[in-house]
């Protein structure tokens, strides 16, 4: 019994001393895997305007031009592969309660095995209808005009456009509520609402925001600036966090 008591009270501390670290990870997380980002091409992402690809409006004027260059997207990211800090992420959760708040539409921290992740602009490796978002489907190769779903409508990629709601949004601020730390990693804090999070978390946690060059985030408490690239910042943020 007393043995079986003091495995319970190990049990315990070992529990209270877990951080729930809640992380908002962008871009530049994965451009360390060879996906480009937009902000680091001048404005054009793979060639092509935001405004022509990843609008309602670009897919109902060219919904073929559309469909081909996310098509060319899902290729280029089947073929990259998690790098250093999407793996030390996973790893966090041997020590930590971690959640992934993400803007990216690749499945890098799914690979590297991130148990809890919210994408907040859809995913790559999923379509819907166009007309129901509940109609979801898996999707490994190319989506084609004509391609429909089980309500007739035309298949379209499973991506939050510019102009469109953020559905998983609420979910997020409901995560930031119980978060001990937020960290934020290769985001410009630029695109609404995911740039809101920040604001959102509780005023008194630690927040740490690590990019090879430091967006402007305002003025907040507690704040941490990693200036290093996602690789070698989620190593820097590992020995800080073993540290407190």
């Amino acid at each position: 019994m007393y043995t079986n008591r003091c495995a319970k009270l190990s049990s315990y501390i070992t529990m209270s001393l877990r951080k729930h670290i809640l992380v908002l990870t962008g871009a530049g997380i994965s451009a360390e895997s060879g996906l480009k980002t937009f902000r680091d091409s001048d404005g054009l992402w793979m060639g092509y305007k935001v405004e022509d690809v990843a609008t309602p409006e670009a897919f109902e004027k060219d919904p073929q031009l559309v469909l081909d260059f996310y098509n060319q997207r899902r290729k280029d990211v089947a073929a990259a592969q998690p790098n250093a800090a999407h793996v030390g992420l996973a790893e966090m959760e041997k020590d930590h309660d971690v959640t992934i708040i993400t803007q990216n539409i690749d499945d890098l921290h799914e690979r590297a095995g991130s148990a809890h992740i919210i994408h907040l602009h859809g995913e790559i490796f999923k379509m819907r209808s166009t007309i129901n978002d509940h109609l979801l489907y898996d999707i490994r190769g190319d989506i084609h005009l004509g391609d429909t779903a089980a309500d007739g409508n035309q298949l379209r990629p499973h991506i939050v456009w510019f102009g469109e709601a953020v559905p998983m949004m609420a979910r997020a601020m409901a995560a930031i509520q119980f978060a001990s730390h937020f960290v934020v990693i290769g985001t410009s804090l630029q695109v609404y609402p995911a740039a809101s999070l920040l604001r959102y978390a509780p005023h008194h946690i630690p927040k740490y925001i690590i990019d090879k060059k430091i967006p402007s985030a305002g003025n907040y408490p507690n704040m941490h600036l990693i200036e290093m690239p996602a690789t070698a910042g989620v190593g820097e943020l590992r020995k800080l966090l073993a540290n407190i």
